[in-house]
């Protein structure tokens, strides 16, 4: 492995990282409807944990409303099982086709315990990122050590690559930012 490719697998994990940050936001929910609030459940289909956007068609009829139409109809209650056994604050109504989650206003309080757990999950996400940047330097100082490269190029690989984690880590604070803003204004 050299530099080069050592840089590229350290970006692509950290791209990785990035997104995982972004999907773990999407299922914090500001008030707002959206498939992403629910289409990760995973659901006990026929003894098997499937994911309800597998077995069902998830859609938006307005702005508080979530209408879950599974294909198999057995299935049913075990959607509204996973629902009630989620930390979505919500509770679907069963009408015998379809499951309805109507979600209520967030209260004051819980937007701002929202804003906390949002604020730990970036952090996990920025210590995801100086991991992977630990790993990537020690990549480095082993070429170096086992002389195939120059202590120049170590260096200047390490700096590469904090340049690439500063870049990342702000990626993070502005997804964070986005998602505090998010969770104040809805009502």
């Amino acid at each position: 492995m050299n530099v080069k490719e050592i840089f590229k697998d350290t970006e692509n994990k950290m791209k990785k990282a990035i997104e995982a940050v972004r999907r773990e936001f999407g299922e914090v929910r500001t008030g707002r409807a959206h498939p992403g609030l629910i289409e990760g459940m995973h659901i006990d289909y026929y003894g098997t944990p499937t994911l309800l956007k597998q077995i069902a068609s998830i859609s938006i009829p307005d702005p508080r409303t979530v209408l879950i139409q599974p294909w198999d109809i057995s299935a049913l209650p075990e959607i509204e099982k996973a629902i009630s056994n989620s930390n979505l604050g919500a509770t679907g109504s069963n009408d015998g086709k379809l499951v309805r989650i109507s979600l209520p206003h967030l209260s004051t309080e819980r937007r701002e315990e929202l804003k906390k757990v949002v604020k730990d999950m970036a952090e996990n996400g920025r210590v995801s990122i100086r991991t992977i940047r630990r790993d990537a330097n020690e990549k480095m100082k082993k070429l170096r050590a086992d002389s195939m490269i120059s202590e120049d190029e170590s260096f200047r690989g390490q700096d590469d690559i904090q340049k690439l984690t500063d870049r990342f880590i702000k990626e993070v604070d502005a997804i964070l930012e986005e998602k505090s803003k998010e969770l104040s204004e809805f009502k």
